[in-house]
C-alpha cells in the first residue's frame, strides 16, 4: 500500500482525499492507453492485441518507448502474482515476432518509425494496485528492462502513479564510470580524457538523483528514465558534452553559454532544455537542473 497522504486545502482547512482502486481493471487501462505518452513516456500502438490461435493470448498495450523500445504494457486492478510472469510470457511472444510489430508501428508511426525500432531493449510495464516485496524481489531477478507501476485515484479528478521497481539489464552505474574513467586514463589527447572524466561525472550525478533510474543507451545518447526520460546525454564532443532535460526552460531559466532553449529543434534525445558542460564547474552549476528535470518526469 502506498504511504503517500493527498489533502485537499480549501478556505483555511485541510481534507484528506482518501485514495481508491478503480471499480475495473479496464478504467485503469482506458484512462492510461488514452494518454500514454504523457503517462508513461510510450506512445500508443495497441489495444488488447490478439497474440494468434497458437499463442492463444491479448496484450493489453503495445507501445513504443522514447529510446525506440518496443513496450508490453499489462494491468491488474489490485494485487496480482501473475502479472509480472503474464507480461514477460507476452514479451517473449513479442521477441518472436519482430516483423508484425514492425508492419504495426509502420501502420500506426511510419515507415521512418518502423526502420528506429530497438530490438536490444524491450520493456514490461506492469501497472498494478499494489505489488508484494516479492513482486520487487523478482524483476531484478530477470533480464529484462522491467518497470512496476503502483496507480492510485483520488477523488474524481486526480490519479497518482508511482514506480516501484525498475530495472534493465544493462551495466550498472559504477561499472560504467569505471570504464569511462579507465578509458579516459589511456587516451593520449587531453581534451578527450577529461571529456571522458566528465561524462563520468555526469553519469554518477543522474543515477544519484533517485533508486528509481534506470539508463538505456543507444549509438546517438544515453537516457536516463524514471518513467518517462528526464535526461538524455549525447556522446561527448571535443570541447563539450550536451545534456537534453525535460524541464521546462522558461521555468529553469536560460543562463548564457550553459542552457539554451531548443524547443521545436531537432536534435538527438529528448528534452527541450540544453545544457552544455565544458567542465566541472558547469556540471556543479547543472545539479539543480537535473534535479528540476527529474522531479518532472
Amino acid at each position: 500500500m502506498t504511504g503517500l497522504k493527498l489533502f485537499h486545502t480549501m478556505n483555511g482547512n485541510v481534507a484528506e482525499v482518501a485514495p481508491r482502486l478503480a471499480e475495473v481493471e479496464a478504467d485503469v487501462q482506458h484512462l492510461i492507453e488514452a494518454h500514454m505518452e504523457t503517462m508513461l513516456g510510450v506512445r500508443f500502438l495497441a489495444s488488447e492485441y490478439n497474440t494468434g490461435p497458437v499463442h492463444g493470448g491479448r496484450i493489453d498495450s503495445l507501445g513504443l518507448d522514447e529510446n525506440d523500445a518496443p513496450v508490453v504494457v499489462e494491468y491488474k486492478r489490485g494485487t496480482d502474482a501473475g502479472v509480472i510472469n503474464q507480461g514477460l510470457f507476452y514479451l517473449a511472444w513479442l521477441m518472436d515476432h519482430r516483423a508484425e510489430f514492425g508492419h504495426l508501428v509502420r501502420a500506426r508511426l511510419g515507415a521512418e518509425a518502423a526502420c528506429r525500432v530497438r530490438w536490444s531493449a524491450p520493456r514490461l510495464i506492469c501497472v498494478a494496485g499494489d505489488f508484494t516485496h516479492y513482486d520487487v524481489h523478482a524483476v531484478r531477478e530477470h533480464r529484462r528492462s522491467i518497470d512496476l507501476v503502483r496507480y492510485r485515484f483520488y477523488g474524481e479528478q486526480l490519479v497518482g502513479l508511482e514506480t516501484v521497481a525498475s530495472v534493465t539489464g544493462q551495466a550498472t552505474a559504477s561499472g560504467t564510470a569505471r570504464r569511462a574513467r579507465a578509458g579516459a586514463k589511456t587516451r593520449g589527447h587531453l581534451s578527450q580524457g577529461a571529456m571522458a572524466e566528465l561524462a563520468a561525472a555526469v553519469d554518477e550525478m543522474l543515477l544519484g538523483l533517485g533508486p528509481d533510474i534506470t539508463k538505456t543507451e543507444n549509438r546517438l545518447y544515453r537516457a536516463y528514465r524514471r518513467l518517462r526520460n528526464f535526461a538524455c546525454v549525447c556522446p561527448p564532443q571535443k570541447s563539450k558534452l550536451l545534456v537534453y532535460l525535460k524541464a521546462d526552460p522558461q521555468e529553469a531559466g536560460l543562463v548564457p553559454g550553459l542552457t539554451r532553449d531548443v524547443t521545436g529543434l531537432g536534435h538527438h534525445g529528448t528534452g527541450d532544455l540544453e545544457v552544455r558542460l565544458c567542465s566541472e564547474r558547469d556540471l556543479e552549476r547543472a545539479r539543480d537542473l537535473f534535479r528540476l528535470s527529474y522531479t518532472a518526469a
